[in-house]
């Protein structure tokens, strides 16, 4: 069975340097290459547990969508001033194609790509940043190292070069750019690298590390830390080399995963809500607050999955359903809509296999972890595989991720632990209903 053949969500690149190509009045629609996502891989992905051909797809459906959303900025601003900054992106793929593929689906270029689209056809709001194509230009000549020459306007005393870091100018105004510009001098701050980690970046630089103020297009409530002292990047590093240490141990496949999929970590600020959180924008990209190692990779598990099934869900309709909160989920204690339901549940299957397989390696209190996750989502995948707005494509994924949690049963807790979730989960369940009579109806049992 093949889902999503005639979804129209790949942009082609150009032949010789695999950006899109700039387009004329002459210039023909280029074809779209088509995404066919089989039965075998739907049901890779539904598990949770880490597949090449799930992690193929997800890296595919993220290019495909960058590459697109870059067109549709270049077809709505035109000018001198793009053309020049594209063409500088042009020559330096030409020298070294991996440096700026890196630099153009680094997760912050996808925020701000998307709110300058925003912009652009928003003309009575705040202007595009257009000049950022021209940070992002200067950042992919430098890793390319050719030589160039270009113009940047720094803002608020302060020129930030994506995967790079920033340039701290010496004067106002704009600022010349050229080959010379990046080394170990005091006029740069790098972008930390976390130990271990083969791309991963500790990024507390970047101005669209998050959505600006006033947008809706991530959590609420998500506050990125403000540029880190040299004490609190070494915190991440110690905090990160235990996660990662960890995730290597019980989980390895995971741990290769997240190395595969994840790019760049964003401090949160301190005071917030949330341990970690995913923007579908900053694809590639996990806010996180500092935590203890063992907190930490499960936050990286866990918003690990947001990121497949948010790119799942860019070429494959799982459901119908509004954004009306009505359904109980056990891990938050408003009522969620079907969208939120469905991502939550899907994250906290993988959190519980990856407790069970470091319960299995002995990690102290994992088995009580892993009880009280699959519980919760023992509980709410009922509700999910009975909701009428579930698509066809939707319920054989729904169906996947109950194959999964009912897979456990071959290594089950000791004693009766998985028993005691359960019961604590049915008396947070009354309570939740009798706080919400109005949604009871909506929890099934």
């Amino acid at each position: 069975m093949t889902h999503g053949t005639d979804t129209d969500t790949d942009v082609s690149p150009d032949a010789d340097t695999g950006l899109p190509a700039q387009r004329t009045a002459a210039t023909p629609r280029q074809d779209l290459a088509r995404f066919a996502v089989t039965s075998h891989t739907l049901r890779a992905l539904a598990s949770t547990e880490p597949s090449e051909e799930g992690t193929r797809l997800v890296r595919d459906v993220r290019r495909s969508k960058r590459l697109l959303l870059l067109r549709a900025v270049l077809d709505a601003a035109p000018g001198a001033e793009t053309a020049e900054h594209w063409a500088l992106l042009e020559e330096a793929e030409r020298q070294d194609p991996a440096a700026v593929h890196d630099v153009l689906h680094y997760p912050a270029t996808g925020v701000w790509a998307e709110e300058t689209l925003r912009r652009l056809h928003a003309p009575q709001g705040p202007p595009p940043d257009l000049g950022h194509l021209g940070a992002l230009a200067a950042a992919a000549a430098l890793r390319a190292g050719i030589g160039f020459k270009t113009t940047l306007r720094p803002v608020n005393g302060r020129l930030v070069l994506p995967t790079l870091g920033l340039l701290r100018p010496q004067g106002p105004g704009r600022l010349a750019v050229t080959e010379r510009s990046w080394g170990d001098t005091a006029d740069v701050l790098p972008l930390h690298a976390l130990p271990g980690a083969a791309t991963t970046s500790l990024d507390d630089l970047d101005p669209y590390r998050v959505p600006p103020p006033g947008t809706a297009t991530g959590p609420a409530a998500v506050r990125p830390a403000r540029r880190l002292t040299p004490k609190g990047h070494k915190r991440w590093d110690i905090q990160w080399s235990g996660a990662h240490t960890l995730l290597g141990r019980y989980d390895s496949a995971r741990a290769e995963e997240i190395g595969l999929l994840l790019r760049s970590v964003v401090p949160l600020a301190g005071g917030s809500r949330s341990s970690g959180a995913t923007l579908p924008a900053a694809a590639g990209s996990v806010l996180a607050r500092a935590q203890a190692p063992p907190a930490l990779a499960a936050t990286l598990v866990h918003e690990v999955q947001h990121g497949k099934l948010a790119a799942l869900a860019d070429v494959l309709t799982l459901h119908t359903a509004d954004r009306t909160p009505r359904h109980w989920a056990p891990w938050r204690a408003d009522p969620r809509p079907l969208e939120g339901l469905l991502h939550g549940t899907y994250a906290h299957l993988a959190l519980a296999g990856y407790w069970q397989h470091a319960a299995l390696y002995g990690a102290r209190g994992a088995w009580a972890q892993h009880a009280r996750i699959r519980a919760q989502v023992a509980a709410v995948l009922p509700a999910l595989r009975a909701h009428p707005a579930l698509t066809v494509t939707g319920r054989e994924f729904v169906d996947g991720m109950a194959t999964a949690e009912r897979a456990m049963d071959a290594t089950p807790p000791p004693g009766d632990q998985h028993a005691a979730a359960r019961r604590t989960l049915e008396r947070e369940r009354r309570a939740w209903c009798e706080a919400h009579p109005e949604l009871a109806p909506f929890v099934r049992v």
